[in-house]
């Protein structure tokens, strides 16, 4: 199986509300997300993607429309933290990602997931599809999510 590969990076702001030691604060990380895309390489001659699975600015571009910069510079905040969203919410324009779970690496990666599957899916009728996405919190701690 012939896959390609495209990095992004972000800065976002979570809490983990329950969290036995520090993560319970508000904080922030670095976040680097890795987006492995397969299909069929389109051989079209005269075509631009000719040659490739998918042009990686093209990559990018869908990647920010639809999550980095949804999510960069943002506090990504789970729907029942009321205290925090309550906070958030009296701070003029501040940006706020609400989601429907505790925003942990894994909870993370599962919403991109979710968010890119849709926007990458059979794009240009050759297969196309998410084979896998890499969230990195930090260098060392990640979560990994790969198409069964």
């Amino acid at each position: 199986m012939l896959t390609i590969t495209r990095k992004l990076e972000f800065d976002a702001g979570h809490r983990i509300p329950d969290h036995k030691s520090q993560c319970r604060n508000l904080h922030g990380h670095r976040y680097t997300l890795e987006i492995t895309l397969t299909g069929a390489v389109i051989d079209v001659e005269g075509n631009s993607d000719n040659g490739m699975i998918m042009d990686f600015s093209d990559i990018k571009a869908l990647a920010k429309e639809h999550l980095v910069d949804v999510w960069d510079h943002a506090f990504l905040v789970y729907e029942k933290d009321e205290a925090v969203r309550g906070f958030l919410a009296s701070l003029p324009n501040h940006k706020t990602v609400v989601i429907d779970r505790i925003p942990t690496v894994e909870n993370l990666a599962q919403v991109a997931w979710n968010i890119l599957q849709a926007a990458y899916t059979d794009r240009y009728g050759t297969g196309l599809r998410l084979q896998k996405l890499v969230l990195h919190e930090t260098p060392n701690c990640w979560a990994e999510i790969t198409d069964a």
